[in-house]
């Protein structure tokens, strides 16, 4: 047997004199000398009593080290489980209880508040933070620069990544090694991606985008990734030039162009500019198009499957679409059990070697989203056009997509609703011209009482994530309801569309 996913990714890089990363002060760090950094991590790992299956759980800035124990999992049969690092300590405590992980690393400026959550669960805590320091990175120092990774099949386990859905518990996603893998085998070849491309790297390595696809890309073609621990307007535009792709979300692009030295001269030396994670506005696509010569390409994925469609690399890339069915994806629009035709509204259902496992230990969420035949519902809803491309019109559930990240309004409503002088709430997304989409709350008040907005969302700063939190608020003597007593939130989202455009 072999390890699938360390075989074709990282295995390779044995001997690879040539830079895989370059970071923002200009050092590189060479292949081979990753590589070493892999296997630290990966007995750094079995030191600290991980086993084959095992879940390891990090909530860490990014890093080349919290790189290598993305590698050094795979290295060891661990099930890597990365986690957003604006989750608050209550939202990591559903996480840790809910996978029941072996480790967990965490920032040790954040261990004193963590490491209790940890413990009431059972779990060993280590520390890692952006600068490559901590407990952690004391237990990889001195151990061996080679490891033999562990046997795994295709069909096991490589990482769960926790996404919102509409019970309003998180659900992890079980991702094997035949997901990740052959996402990026596809993707490789269709954005014709090679051992020259230098790509620039700005996103999360917590979240699909950065990590699976990124990543996974520029390893398997044995390319390099000018490495940013986040977006940094100044830094992209300085190192722009080494670069020859970029992947981001619109919120990138949207940056770039309100910068007057972004411009076609600036961007001349590129081949590609991917993005995903959030609609790109079709304004944005002809405004970029007008200003560098380039026409973003525009993908669509989820946590459950990676990526699923794309505009093509050769051919034309429509604004407001996100292209075609991925060579051996499947996909399908229904309605009421049936397949609709081209240009009629249903819900996106996709099939492939791409779609995940599972959810973790939610067998029936798993039964209502996978059909036994392998068509994963997806809950987006969108069309196909004359031509076969996707346009994405909606979600049935009401996910809210900002800046990339998923917001389901049922956990923000839920905060917002505990809030002094606050009788409900109902929170819906909003057109942003940088976000894409923002978290926006309609407050009802209790009888007699005068809300401030600013108060009530000040009192949500150490409750949530700063991403779920609403970006502005409004009061409404009582929310639009229809005849069974179900908040309209079509027709707030009617009312308030212009909220952020002016």
């Amino acid at each position: 047997m072999a390890n699938t996913l360390f075989d074709a990714l990282f295995a390779p890089l044995a001997g690879r004199a040539t830079a895989f990363l370059i970071l923002p002060d200009g050092r590189e760090i060479r292949g081979a000398g990753f590589l070493a950094r892999v296997a630290q991590a990966a007995h750094a790992l079995r030191a600290a009593g991980v086993q084959p299956g095992d879940r390891v759980a990090v909530q860490v800035a990014k890093s080349p080290e919290a790189l290598a124990v993305y590698a050094g999992a795979v290295a060891v049969g661990a099930v890597f489980l990365p986690l957003n690092t604006a989750y608050t300590p209550a939202e990591v405590d559903y996480f840790i209880g809910n996978a029941t992980p072996r480790l967990f690393l965490c920032d040790p400026a954040k261990e004193a508040a963590l490491a209790p959550v940890a413990a009431a669960h059972g779990t060993a805590v280590l520390t890692l933070d952006g600068a490559g320091a901590g407990s952690f990175a004391a237990a990889m120092a001195g151990q061996p620069e080679t490891v033999q990774p562990v046997d795994r099949c295709p069909d096991d386990l490589a990482a769960i990544l926790y996404t919102s859905g509409t019970t309003g518990r998180s659900k992890g996603a079980m991702l094997t090694h035949r997901n990740l893998l052959s996402n990026a085998e596809v993707l490789a070849d269709l954005w014709q991606f090679t051992a020259q491309d230098v790509l620039l790297h700005a996103l999360p390595v917590f979240h699909t985008h950065g990590l699976f696809v990124a990543t996974n890309i520029s390893l398997l073609t044995g390319g390099a990734m000018i490495f940013l621990p986040g977006f940094d307007l100044e830094a992209v535009l300085r190192l722009l030039p080494r670069a020859t792709a970029m992947m981001g979300v619109p919120t990138f692009y949207t940056r770039l162009l309100d910068d007057p030295r972004f411009d076609r001269a600036a961007s001349a030396h590129m081949r590609l500019f991917v993005s995903g994670s959030a609609p790109l506005l079709a304004e944005t696509h002809r405004a970029f198009e007008a200003r560098t010569g380039h026409r973003i390409l525009e993908r669509y994925g989820m946590t459950e499957t990676n990526m699923n469609t794309s505009n093509p690399y050769d051919g034309e890339r429509r604004p407001g679409t996100v292209g075609l069915p991925l060579p051996g994806v499947a996909l399908r629009i229904m309605a009421e059990g049936t397949e609709v035709a081209p240009g009629e509204v249903g819900v996106i259902e996709v099939r492939g070697p791409n779609v995940f496992k599972g959810y973790w230990q939610m067998p029936e969420k798993t039964a209502e989203e996978l059909r036994p035949d392998g068509w994963f519902i997806t809950g987006d809803v969108g069309r196909l056009d004359d031509a076969g491309y996707v346009q994405i019109v909606g979600r049935a559930k009401d996910l809210v997509i900002t800046g990339g990240f998923n917001v389901y309004p049922v956990e923000v409503e839920a905060e917002l609703d505990a809030q002094p002088g606050v009788l409900e709430s109902a929170v819906i997304g909003l057109p942003h011209p940088d976000f894409g989409e923002a978290v926006f709350a309609v407050l009802v008040p209790q009888k007699g009482v005068t809300l401030d907005t600013g108060a009530v969302l000040a009192g949500l700063h150490d409750r949530l994530a700063r991403f779920k939190q609403p970006k502005a608020a409004v009061v409404l003597s009582e929310l639009p309801r229809n005849t069974m007593g179900k908040v309209q939130k079509a027709e707030l989202r009617k009312t308030y569309a212009g909220w952020f455009s002016g």
